[in-house]
């Protein structure tokens, strides 16, 4: 495995280095930055990595704006001492977010959580977090803190807004965060199984309870249920109906 290391204290270095190659002899890192700037023009000029363990605080900036401004095409575990970022670091292909000190357990279990990905999914751990649109995708990636499942599409009953973060719920009722918005997810699913109702809410066929006119607009009930009314508009309650089954 080919690992970037991004952090401005050399002794953090070390000790993270000399911890891989320790859980892992055959890690190989290709290189240890401490800026921003130095890792923008370090990933402008060679290959993706197979992995990144990347500061948030470096000498110059946050950690973030590498990412923002490279396209991410790699899987990273952060590493902080601080748990505040731990939101927005999934914005970035984070599949972990290690708080400092990091020791050999909790390097070991991020290495192990690598490892479960790449068995789980047929495809490359780089496609599965980049989640290119694939029409008729079969399983979503989602997340509940710092872990990540997999969900297929027939165990899905909706995905849904709130506070601008993107929800998918099954139909046991467990919810769990998206790293995609709506309009993406769109994209991805199988519009035979999927509708999207408005612009907070994309649901299962299989999880329409009941529907019923209410002023030109379409009443849905969902299960489970949610506590908000939830319309289809005037304007695609034509397709709603031929989408659910309704003749005439």
């Amino acid at each position: 495995m080919n690992v970037l290391i991004i952090e401005d204290e050399k002794l953090a270095q070390d000790k993270l280095e000399k911890l891989l190659h320790q859980l892992d002899p055959e890690i190989h890192v290709l290189a240890r930055l401490g800026s921003v700037k130095d890792s923008i023009r370090w990933l402008s000029t060679n290959p993706s990595p197979d992995l990144a363990f990347v500061d948030i605080q470096l000498s110059d900036d946050h950690s973030f704006e590498i990412f923002r401004q490279l396209p991410v095409e790699f899987p990273v575990i952060f590493t902080t001492a601080y748990d505040k970022y731990l939101l927005e670091s999934f914005e970035f292909n984070s599949i972990d977010y290690l708080l400092k000190p990091i020791t050999e357990d909790k390097l070991k279990r991020a290495l192990e959580k690598v490892k479960r990905l790449e068995h789980h999914f047929t495809d490359s751990l780089k496609k599965v977090l980049n989640l290119k649109p694939v029409a008729g995708t079969q399983r979503i990636v989602a997340r509940k803190g710092t872990e990540y499942i997999t969900l297929a599409t027939d165990e899905i009953a909706y995905f849904y807004t709130e506070h601008k973060i993107v929800f998918v719920r099954d139909f046991e009722g467990k919810r769990f965060i998206v790293n995609e918005n709506l309009g993406e997810l769109e994209t991805r699913l199988d519009g035979r199984q999927f509708f999207r109702l408005n612009r907070k809410y994309i649901a299962n066929i299989k999880s329409i309870e009941r529907f019923k006119p209410d002023s030109g607009k379409i009443r849905i009930s969902l299960n489970p249920s949610m506590n908000e009314d939830i319309h289809v508009s005037k304007e695609n309650a034509p397709e709603f109906r031929k989408w659910i089954g309704v003749i005439g």
